[in-house]
């Protein structure tokens, strides 16, 4: 059983200026998983400018997952899909081949913003597979103790996600109102890390604040979580992803050939479609050197 490995978040941006932590990849544990990319922003004040803004930009080889704590996102993509995501809700987009997408806050809005965003890798089979889009109104919900839990992706406490993932995904979200102690089941086949998006907990001794996700790795068949207050958690795991991955920007490649293809697509060709109604211009690709 591996030691708990507790990874300190790094502050990134999101669109025009909305200061988000960025869990995951980290230098020490690139991936959960199939989850490969953990981005946590807010709580955030949006009520004044224009809130989020993320013009097109492309995606390719995973499926973005998108979990709204707090507020509304207004999501577009070049299916021609238009959705807005609310609180409880989530957006799943299958970038396959490729899809682009844009997503910025709507005019009439909550004015806080808290949204959890994950990127889960697609596996060889699957990752050029045409591009979809799943909008997730309800997700089942298990009353424990104190708190909450949301099944966002898999099994756990005899309920089943509807959410459609291609690998063994664990994905659920504890919100507690007060302090409390969980026991959670895990699979010994899965690997797992914890976080705390606010509020604070203990996991085995090690203290929980946000902007920390700990990595639990694999071999539990169970975690004692404290919850030291009321608070809002994540808990995310996954059979190890066995393949190596590249991600550069907003693709999952397997090699940087791979990925300067994928960048002169966008560049250069319309095979990532076109986003209809968002004001504003697409998003340059950086260049791979």
């Amino acid at each position: 059983m591996t030691p708990p490995l507790a990874l300190t978040a790094r502050e990134a941006t999101l669109g025009e200026g909305m200061k988000i932590r960025r869990l995951l990849p980290h230098r020490q544990q690139r991936m959960i998983g199939a989850w490969c990319f953990f981005d946590h922003a807010g709580p955030a004040d949006v009520s004044q400018g224009a809130g989020v803004r993320v013009g097109p930009h492309p995606h390719t080889g995973l499926q973005t997952f998108s979990w709204m704590i707090e507020g509304e996102i207004l999501h577009r993509d070049s299916l021609g899909v238009k959705q807005l995501l609310t609180q409880g809700q989530v957006n799943l987009m299958t970038a396959g081949r490729g899809i682009s997408h844009s997503e910025e806050s709507p005019e009439q809005r909550s004015p806080q913003l808290q949204l959890a965003q994950f990127w889960i890798a697609l596996p060889d089979e699957k990752r050029f597979i045409e591009p979809a889009f799943e909008h997730y109104p309800e997700l089942p919900k298990v009353a424990l103790e104190q708190a909450q839990l949301t099944l966002l992706v898999g099994e756990m406490f005899g309920h089943v996600s509807p959410v459609a993932v291609h690998t063994p995904l664990l994905g659920a979200d504890i919100t507690s109102q007060a302090a409390t102690t969980l026991n959670l089941p895990l699979n010994p086949a899965f690997e797992y890390g914890i976080a705390v998006l606010t509020g604070s907990a203990r996991v085995e001794d090690q203290q929980l604040q946000p902007g920390t996700l700990l990595y639990l790795g694999k071999g539990r068949s169970q975690i004692d979580l404290a919850v030291l207050e009321a608070s809002q958690i994540i808990l995310i795991g996954g059979e190890p992803f066995t393949e190596e991955i590249m991600l550069y920007w907003n693709f999952v490649a397997r090699n940087k050939t791979e990925v300067l293809e994928f960048i002169q697509l966008w560049k250069e060709t319309d095979h990532f479609g076109q986003v209809v109604g968002y004001e504003g211009e697409p998003l340059a690709a950086p260049d791979l050197r």
